[in-house]
């Protein structure tokens, strides 16, 4: 793998102002890298700990000019300490079965995709997803991207969408049957990566934005201690366990 890079004299592009996505009212704007830049895991490494995001072939992250909202965070995977509950989700899915996936388009892929779309954010902007859309989404020609299958039996429960970073993990997005609501996938699917991550010996994972006045992604608290980018520093958020870490809990 790449060693990492120092993301220096990079073109940026800002959008024009848009509906923000996250909290009803307000406009957003998004910082894009150049788009015809060579693109590589070591250089978005680099970016991704000065808080950018990858969404298909693209490297971005928020730059709203009267807002602050959006904060990177990552779970610093040595020192994460599962909670009971966090605990309970793990034990109940362990009949599950685990695959790392080509990040390929397939229809059962898509129709786990389109059904969870349809179930949990309806009217979020993304209603009626088509397979481009998926593809444009979800992958790209230079990132090392898992497709994570989480399955009963044969039936396809899950997909997390991961990608490998020079020192770290980074979810991207994770989609799961709603019928099977009460397993809690997504936080399933959180655990798993973390695990995966500490077992590579990386560092982190991020886990995106944390909102502030977004209910949808108040759920990154619960993985602590966690970190977040403040300026140019990131900072370690006190970690308040409510029992010590037992050796086999994962």
């Amino acid at each position: 793998m790449n060693n990492p890079v120092t993301p220096c004299k990079l073109a940026l592009y800002a959008t024009p102002p848009h509906e923000c996505s996250y909290i009803p009212q307000r406009e957003a704007t998004t910082l894009f890298t150049d788009p015809l830049i060579p693109k590589s895991t070591a250089l978005y490494s680099a970016l991704a700990r000065e808080g950018f995001r990858r969404s298909g072939e693209h490297i971005y992250r928020p730059h709203c000019r009267n807002c602050q909202a959006c904060v990177p965070v990552r779970v610093p995977v040595s020192e994460f300490r599962p909670r009971r509950n966090q605990l309970r989700t793990w034990k109940l899915n362990q009949d599950l079965q685990v695959t790392a996936a080509l990040p390929l388009f397939k229809e059962e892929y898509f129709q786990l995709y389109e059904g969870y779309i349809s179930a949990r954010h309806r009217g979020g902007g993304m209603d009626h997803p088509d397979p481009q859309h998926f593809v444009d989404f979800l992958t790209s020609s230079w990132s090392e991207t898992v497709f994570y299958e989480f399955r009963l039996e044969r039936r396809l429960l899950a997909i997390a969408v991961v990608d490998y970073l020079v020192d770290a993990l980074s979810a991207v997005y994770t989609f799961f049957d709603p019928q099977y609501a009460k397993r809690s996938l997504g936080r399933l699917a959180i655990l798993y990566e973390i695990k995966e991550a500490k077992e590579r010996g990386l560092k982190w994972l991020y886990l995106g934005y944390w909102v502030s006045g977004c209910r949808k992604m108040q759920y990154k608290n619960e993985y602590q201690p966690l970190e977040y980018l403040s300026g140019s520093r990131w900072i370690h958020q006190p970690f308040a366990s409510n029992r010590p870490l037992r050796q086999n809990d994962f």
